[in-house]
Formats: C-alpha cells, structure tokens, sequence
C-alpha cells in the first residue's frame, strides 16, 4: 500500500503545528489561497480555489498508516480531495490529497470575518521556513481576500497552535500587511 500525503497551504506548512514528520516542500499547480468566511467561525481561514495561471507553494507530509482520522479532525470545515498538478522533490508516482472548503460546504457569513494575527504569523513562519522570504511574498501574492481585518491577537493568542515568533519574523508580516494595505485592528470591535 502506498503512503498517503496530504498538502498543506497555510499553517500546516509550519512543521511545529503537526506531527507529520515526513514532510517536504512541494507546489500546487492550478489553485491559489483564498481567506474564507463562514457563518460557523468569528475568524477567517484559508482555503484554496482552482486558478488556470497560478501555483502556490506548500508542504506534503505522509499521513502514517493512511489515518485520516486526526487530520480530517483538525480539517473540519475542510473536504478533501485527490490533489492533481503537484510537483515535489520525492520522484516517482506519489499520492496526495489537499483541503478546500468551496462555498457549498458551508453556510457562508454575510460579513468579513477577522483574519487572526496569530493564525498569519504562523503560516509566515512556515512559509520563511520552507521557502525563504520568496516563500513568503508568494504567499501574500497568491492569496486573495486581504480585503478582510487583521486581528492584532499578539499579546493574548486565539490561535491555538500559535507559536512564538522572532522579532524579525513579526515584522516581516507586518511588512506584507502594510505593502497590501491590509487594515489592522487591535480588538473585535474596531
């Protein structure tokens, strides 16, 4: 039976949110990032969309023993999919899946919905990690919905897979949100 992977486009790019390790970098052809806003949640996530002309980068990581069952979990307002147009540095025929939520999938919300400081900073990281500061400007530059607030959590994290961040690394997502012109708030209220 051949090990199963998964690709991973947001925070599951960062190593230090999973336990996956058997993992290596690896681009999606076909598809880009997309905050998604749903009536379920107080805050954005990340999704991907099908995109004829784009590419993002990411992370395959073996699910051990083909046990979804954690993952699908985590994954929850996710539906996964055989991922096809994946190229990666582990040769030969490997098979892999990806998470998207499609707008079927669940009860959209009539409002933006914040995007969490502590969610992003998280996902920059991964990206800084895997695929250098290019990485990190692909990220931005591939993902759509920046339209939506940031919620500067920093002090007090509502991520719960936040991570301790350098100050270089903060102020490289600082950066990006100023280059976007991405308006950041500092309570639900703002």
């Amino acid at each position: 039976m051949m090990t199963p992977y998964f690709f991973g486009y947001g925070s599951l790019v960062n190593r230090q949110t999973h336990i996956y390790s058997d993992a290596h970098v690896a681009t999606l052809v076909g598809w880009r990032r997309r905050w998604r806003h749903i009536a379920a949640l107080e805050t954005a996530f990340l999704t991907v969309v099908p995109s004829e002309t784009d590419r993002i980068d990411g992370l395959i990581a073996a699910v051990p023993g083909a046990d979804w069952a954690a993952l699908d979990q985590r994954e929850m307002f996710y539906t996964r999919e055989t991922t096809v147009g994946i190229d990666h540095g582990l040769g030969g025929d490997v098979q892999v899946q990806h998470y998207h939520s499609p707008v079927a999938l669940n009860e959209q919300s009539d409002v933006l919905r914040p995007i969490l400081m502590s969610y992003l900073d998280v996902v920059v990281q991964g990206y800084l990690a895997e695929h250098g500061e290019a990485g990190v400007a692909r990220f931005f530059e591939t993902t759509d919905g920046w339209d939506a607030p940031v919620l500067d959590d920093r002090a007090q994290p509502r991520y719960p897979r936040h991570q301790d961040l350098s100050a270089a690394e903060r102020a490289l997502t600082d950066q990006w949100l100023h280059k976007f012109e991405v308006r950041v708030v500092y309570s639900d209220a703002d």
